[in-house]
């Protein structure tokens, strides 16, 4: 298997590639049973996994083609989140609209035909979808040896020094990373982590071609420790690292939460690690990390739609209109494939798209364009944390941590001014004050380059402009 057969930003994607042992199952609303345990439940051995769904043609099909089956609800529900073995129950009006108290993990034995399987699910009428559970990975060759000088460029192109000096921060407001977890002893992360979690659900016989498993990767549980990869790493450092050995992260006072979504694995004949994670296990993370109280979830993975068969669901999809109801603001890398793609989740409307920029704020070659991107940051060679120490970092992965962060501080500016800011003028706020590209505008590029600083002065402009006359308050006689 090489990286080409994995669908993912990181490489250019043909034919996208999934679990051999696992489909995902929605129902259609009214239809699904609430007796089956959640995942995190089952991962963690409190609770057994379903042998069965509904008790009738579901299973029978099932059956015929895979025989024994495990079935289990891909997510928790919001009002039962920090409740063992009940998490399966009460699901709420929007969860249940949504698509996510609906939506089934079946773990099938390795062999079974999941093309014909998941074409036969999608002819029963009380199924609304069911499809493979696409893998994806974190790229290739994205760390480099660090040079003595540290190299404050990215963070001078986006003016972060003048942005922290003018809003430091708030801890309430909490910066979700869904990634291939963190080192969470690491001097520079010291009291800016928030307890996290792990959702990894990849069994040792559910990858072939000789992968080979590293690490954490079977339980849900709540140690979302990366001991081989670094990529959560990279993007919790530029946004919330101490600025000890490095520029500090840009999110300032910001809390983050870690959730290791991506497990740890090795190609054949490759050395270095990488990320890779299953479409459900990504999902629950999602969720989590809303109903956990994150106001900023970055996400820097994604699929290729040009990796998934006609007519199959995007991925996704629910868990993301989940986060923008609840009022989160998402940031998603572009991609690195240098062409114009769509990549989910960053194609989704709602969802900050965020390619990449080199020292001189030009788009840099491998970033990944389309009229969905709204905008670049730095990408090129940043100085930011490692496993162990600091890592030289490339990739759209570590653009839209700098959005994330600069995100992060626009909505603890507008708490400081007890005014309300919601993800769409979030968006409107970053791609406005954007800085002009040097050089030719390149097409599909978004609008500039990233501005912390003039998008806090923006935000204030807007709450300036919007805020009643001083003598507004005013109480009259009655």
């Amino acid at each position: 298997m090489t990286a080409a057969q994995l669908a993912m930003p990181w490489a250019s994607a043909k034919h996208g590639y999934c679990l051999p042992g696992s489909i995902v199952v929605k129902m259609a609303l009214g239809e699904a049973p609430d007796s089956i345990p959640a995942a995190a439940d089952v991962r963690r051995g409190r609770l057994a996994a379903a042998q069965s769904l509904d008790g009738g043609v579901i299973d029978r099909i099932i059956n015929r083609f895979a025989g024994d089956i495990r079935v289990a609800h891909v997510h928790t529900a919001a009002a039962r989140i920090l409740q063992p073995d009940t998490r399966h129950l009460h699901f709420n009006d929007r969860e249940q609209i949504l698509g996510l108290a609906r939506t089934f993990r079946f773990d099938v034995p390795f062999g079974t035909p999941i093309g014909p399987l998941i074409d036969s699910l999608n002819q029963i009428p009380t199924v609304e979808a069911a499809m493979p559970n696409h893998v994806c990975v974190t790229p290739f060759g994205s760390a480099m040896p660090v040079v003595q000088d540290i190299d404050y460029t990215p963070w001078q192109i986006i003016r972060a020094h003048e942005a922290l000096a003018y809003e430091p921060g708030d801890p309430a407001v909490i910066v979700a990373i869904v990634d291939t977890g963190i080192a969470s002893q690491h001097p520079e992360l010291a009291g800016r982590l928030r307890p996290g979690f792990d959702t990894v659900q990849l069994g040792k016989s559910d990858l072939a071609l000789g992968l080979e498993l590293l690490g954490d990767s079977t339980r849900v549980d709540t140690n979302p420790t990366d001991l081989f990869v670094g990529h959560g790493m990279g993007c919790a450092g530029i946004i919330g690292a101490l600025g000890q050995s490095m520029p500090p992260g840009l999110a300032g006072n910001t809390q983050i939460l870690p959730l290791r979504a991506l497990g740890a694995a090795r190609f054949p004949g490759k050395t270095q690690a990488v990320g890779i994670g299953a479409t459900t296990d990504l999902d629950m993370a999602m969720k989590m990390a809303v109903d956990l109280g994150a106001k900023i979830i970055n996400m820097s993975f994604g699929t290729d739609d040009s990796a998934l068969d006609p007519g199959t669901p995007k991925p996704h999809a629910d868990v993301v209109a989940y986060a923008l109801e609840r009022g989160c603001v998402l940031v998603a890398a572009s991609g690195n494939n240098g062409s114009e793609t769509l990549y989910w989740p960053a194609a989704y409307p709602g969802v900050i798209a965020v390619g990449a920029a080199d020292a001189n704020a030009r788009p840099c070659h491998f970033s990944t364009r389309g009229d969905h991107v709204a905008l670049c940051a730095p990408g090129e060679r940043i100085l930011t944390l490692s496993l162990d120490g600091y890592q030289q970092a490339t990739g759209t992965s570590f653009a839209a941590p700098f959005t994330a962060a600069t995100a992060a501080l626009l909505v603890a500016r507008a708490q400081r001014r007890s005014s309300p800011l919601d993800s769409v003028q979030v968006r409107r706020l970053l791609v406005e004050s954007t800085a002009a590209f040097s050089g030719p505008h390149v097409d599909g590029c978004g609008s500039g380059i990233l501005d912390a600083f003039a998008a806090l002065q923006a935000l204030d402009a807007f709450i300036d402009k919007t805020l009643p006359d001083n003598d507004s308050g005013d109480v009259e006689d009655s």
